[in-house]
Formats: structure tokens, C-alpha cells, sequence
């Protein structure tokens, strides 16, 4: 019977990431610097007014796009943050986590035999995606130009078949992120092209040394832009599962359908929390920032003493090391350092072919957690690696 399955779904695998999980989970006393997840807990303020929701029985279906509550306040944080202006009557869809938000676009825009642009090392949750919508993932090597899109590689890659542009931004797994200049030569490019431009931006509250820039805020490529983002990374609410699509009306009313027929609407209870930290909570991220950053700094500076060649990364909580190994895959190279050092990183191969050599390391975790960690980094490295 399986060989009646949908032939798309048969030739997705599970990701190289949770793959890498399940073969190292039985090991103990191993130190793991690998989760992409906020390691405070979600404001009390926040838990407050989902109890508050649970109590006044606000747990009936709400509109497909989400209460219109959430969406106006939405819109007025893209507003006052990035100057970006989108209406939540019918621009804004509430989703079930990012994403969906990023399935519900590209089966929306994609037909079969499109071709999207990821510039890569990158997040493997798109390209599972975009070959279920029928469409054909175009990796680009962004590691010699400080793991970004540049206007030359942009404009080499782009064939008659791109569809779409994907620009996650700050990225998971390097933490690099655009500037303003950056983002202009991009949209030299784009604008006036039959291409869509996804800004995956969902990291954009926890940016460092520059400040984030959405490029839906240029008015050559607004029509075409497409912004996804959420509150799992900028509150601690990776559980709440709430995530949101911005774009132009004439497309926000075709993702509807498909959204609509996919989730019919994301959780009452969750919408009301995330109300709350979009009104009440605006400061919550910029607690969490000063944190990140610190660790940022921390880990960044023990990794260029281990001679280990890093970006500095200005966005997210990862860093994305390359290490001197040609004779393992970055898969190999996880497990002997969980087998010899009881350490685990995120091989870097499960972010593209073009992340073999590097190893991502989060650091969403407490001092103490990163300095043992690095510490037993450090000694596999003499030991095994002559560093």
C-alpha cells in the first residue's frame, strides 16, 4: 500500500536535525547546546491572560484570520517598529506557528516546477515544503560572503522558473542579518520581476549591533513581498503555537482559502496570549536580548580562542563555527563529539549541503550550561583535533 502514498510525501525525509536527535537521545550525561528554543519561561503577564481567556470561555472558533484584536495589534507593531503599513482587516492572517504560515504561502504562490531561491547554510523546514507544493528548492552558496544573499550570487541563480526569493533574516543557523544597503542591492534585483520575496523574519526582535530592517518597508517591492513572523522566539511562547502572514490584500485573500481549509483558525486561547504580549509585553524581548548577548559575546570569544573560524553573528541565538575536519561529515563529527565529549551540537550538513564543515551551537541556555559545554568542546578539540 505505501507505494500509493503521495509520491512528494515518500521522498521527504525526516530532518537531518531530528534524525541527529534520535540517534544521540539514549546517551547520557551529555551536555547539549542544540535546542532553538528561548530557555526562559513565557512572561507570567502572558500566562495570566490565557488563564483569564480559559475563564471568560473565549474557546470557540474565531475568524479564519485570526481575532481582529491580535491583527490590529499586529499591524501597529509593524507599524511602530519597522514602518511597515498593513491593514488587519485583510492583510493579516493569525497562524498555528510560523510554520504554517510558511506552508500556506507556498501553496498558495507555487505550481509545480517553480523554482525557489534558499540561500544556504538555511533552516531545513522550507524545502520539505516547497516539494510537497510541487516545486523545486534552488540552494545558493552564501558561506563565502558572510552567509548572505548578495545582488551578484541573487542574480546568477535567478533562472526563468524562480517563483520566490526566500530571505530568513536574522537566519537560523548563522545569525547573519541584512542592512539597510544590503537589502537595497537585493531589491535592485527583484523589484519589477515576477518573483515573490518570503521574509522569513521571526527572529527580528532579538537583532544585535544593527537594527532590523523588514524589507516590506521599501514601497518597489511591496506587492511582491511576503513577511511571516511570530511570537514563539520573541516571548518564550514556542508552545502556543502562534505565528503570523503579512501581505498585499490581493494574495492575504488567496492564503485564506488555503488556510482556512488547512487549520480553519489558530487557537482561541493563543491568539488572546499573544494579545497580550503584542499590547502588554512589548518589552518582554528586549529583557531576553540583553541576555542573548551577553552570551553572544561569551561564546563567540571562547570559540576564536579554540582557533575555531566564526562569524560573529548580529541576530537569533546561534553561532555557526567551521571546523577543521575533511575527513568526517558534519553528522559524523556530532556524534563522535557526543561519544567522545559528551557534547552535542546540530551537525551543520542538516542545514544544506553548503553547511558541511560547520557545527550550530545555540545558545539559549544559562552561563554555567555554555561554559561546561565549551569547556568540553575545548578538550575534544586538543585532544582529537590538535587546536
Amino acid at each position: 500500500m505505501e507505494k500509493l502514498l503521495n509520491h512528494q510525501v515518500n521522498k521527504i525525509e525526516i530532518s537531518g536535525i531530528r534524525k541527529f536527535f534520535n540517534m544521540v537521545s539514549g546517551e547520557k550525561n551529555v551536555i547539549s547546546l542544540t535546542i532553538g528554543q528561548p530557555d526562559f519561561y513565557t512572561p507570567d503577564h502572558i500566562k495570566q491572560a490565557t488563564t483569564a481567556a480559559l475563564l471568560k470561555n473565549q474557546t470557540t472558533y474565531t475568524n479564519n484570520a485570526g481575532i481582529i484584536e491580535l491583527r490590529k495589534a499586529i499591524a501597529d507593531f509593524y507599524g511602530n517598529n519597522y514602518n511597515v503599513s498593513f491593514h488587519p482587516e485583510d492583510e493579516i492572517i493569525v497562524t498555528t506557528g510560523a510554520s504554517q504560515g510558511i506552508d500556506i504561502v507556498f501553496r498558495t504562490i507555487l505550481n509545480p516546477g517553480d523554482e525557489v531561491i534558499l540561500p544556504a547554510p538555511i533552516y531545513p523546514g522550507y524545502e520539505p515544503l516547497i516539494k510537497l507544493a510541487g516545486a523545486n528548492p534552488v540552494h545558493i552558496d552564501t558561506t563565502k560572503h558572510d552567509f548572505k544573499l548578495t545582488k551578484d550570487i541573487l542574480e546568477n541563480a535567478i533562472t526563468p522558473k524562480t517563483k520566490c526569493v526566500v530571505l530568513p533574516y536574522p537566519s537560523n543557523p548563522t545569525g547573519a542579518s541584512f542592512t539597510e544597503n544590503e537589502l537595497k542591492e537585493l531589491i535592485s534585483v527583484l523589484k519589477d520581476k515576477n518573483i515573490f520575496i518570503l521574509a522569513d523574519e521571526i527572529y527580528s526582535q532579538l537583532v544585535y549591533d544593527i537594527q532590523h530592517v523588514s524589507i516590506a518597508s521599501f514601497s518597489e517591492v511591496q506587492d511582491q513581498t511576503i513577511v511571516v513572523n511570530g511570537l514563539s522566539k520573541s516571548h518564550s511562547m514556542t508552545g502556543f503555537r502562534i505565528g503570523y502572514v503579512l501581505a498585499p490584500k490581493w494574495l492575504t485573500k488567496h492564503m485564506l482559502k488555503v488556510h482556512q481549509y488547512n487549520v480553519s483558525c489558530a487557537s482561541s486561547i493563543s491568539q488572546y496570549a499573544a494579545l497580550e504580549a503584542l499590547t502588554n509585553g512589548l518589552d518582554d524581548p528586549l529583557e531576553m536580548k540583553d541576555v542573548y548577548l551577553t552570551r553572544r559575546d561569551y561564546v563567540f570569544k571562547r570559540l576564536i580562542q579554540m582557533g575555531l573560524s566564526v562569524n560573529n553573528p548580529n541576530g537569533a541565538f546561534y553561532l555557526f563555527p567551521k571546523f577543521p575536519t575533511s575527513e568526517m561529515s558534519s553528522f559524523e563529527l556530532g556524534l563522535d563529539l557526543v561519544k567522545k565529549a559528551k557534547v552535542a551540537l546540530v551537525p551543520g550538513g542538516s542545514f544544506s549541503v553548503y553547511g558541511e564543515g560547520y557545527m550550530r551551537l545555540s545558545y539559549a541556555y544559562n552561563q554555567s550550561t555554555l561554559e561546561e559545554g565549551l569547556n568540553r568542546l575545548e578538550n575534544y578539540l586538543i585532544k582529537h583535533m590538535n587546536k
